[in-house]
């Protein structure tokens, strides 16, 4: 069984579909998608569009759930942008998609962790700077359940973590390879390239193979793009996989 990972795609159709033409050679028998689908500012209609023409096993992620339940002044700058280009139809479908999803038995899928779309699953940020989360501490944030493959996103870094006979997944972020946040503290998540990114994995008499995919696509255009709608965040984020530092 082959089983290709998405996630993160904030409304980069550029990067999208040069995902989905990676994954035409790559041949999965099945596609997942774990959530954060179109907050940004740059094409949020059409990558909805595009994502719900796909016979996709989807999840939604924390910007999904705020595009569908926070009143649109409350909304940040990229929730908001994408919250101007879609209609009730792409609402009504993010309203529908499950939280976490469980697509067979012994994977599962979440946005976050298991019972977090906001909170970090394999990493730890504090006043120190940004590491790796203990065993112990993942395997607290996943809870009472084991499942042997965990399926998570949200941070944007690309990780493969096994805790207590579980594989822990994270393909990275198809459209954004950096941001900033000051939640818990002020930090940047970083991946230090533009490509677009997702996960293939491939099972076989052992176990799971995981393997990192990261595709060129027409970043300069779509970092553009974000600059002109006074994102220059976004702009540096997009051409050079590294957050602005202000």
């Amino acid at each position: 069984m082959r089983i290709a990972v998405l996630a993160d795609i904030h409304g980069n159709l550029r990067a999208l579909e040069a995902v989905k033409a990676d994954l035409r050679a790559q041949a999965p028998d099945l596609v997942v998608n774990l959530g954060d689908h179109l907050s940004g500012p740059l094409q949020a209609r059409a990558t909805a569009d595009a994502i719900m023409a796909e016979a996709w096993v989807n999840i939604r992620g924390n910007h999904d759930r705020r595009l569908v339940h926070q009143p649109p002044d409350e909304m940040r700058a990229s929730d908001r942008a994408a919250h101007e280009q879609i209609d009730d139809g792409h609402r009504g479908w993010l309203r529908e998609l499950p939280a976490t999803r469980e697509i067979e038995d012994g994977i599962l899928m979440c946005h976050g962790t298991p019972s977090s779309d906001t909170a970090y699953l394999l990493e730890n940020v504090n006043s120190n700077g940004r590491y790796i989360a203990s065993a112990a501490e993942i395997c607290t944030r996943i809870g009472d359940i084991r499942p042997a493959l965990l399926l998570c996103g949200h941070t944007h870094i690309p990780r493969a973590i096994s805790v207590d006979q579980t594989l822990i997944v994270n393909p990275g972020s198809v459209g954004l390879q950096a941001y900033d946040d000051d939640e818990p503290v002020r930090h940047y998540m970083e991946v230090g390239s533009p490509h677009a990114r997702y996960a293939l994995l491939d099972r076989n008499g052992s176990g799971w193979r995981v393997s990192f995919i990261a595709v060129e696509y027409n970043w300069n255009a779509a970092s553009r793009e974000a600059v002109a709608g006074n994102r220059p965040d976004w702009g540096c984020a997009l051409a050079t996989g590294y957050a602005l530092r202000s």
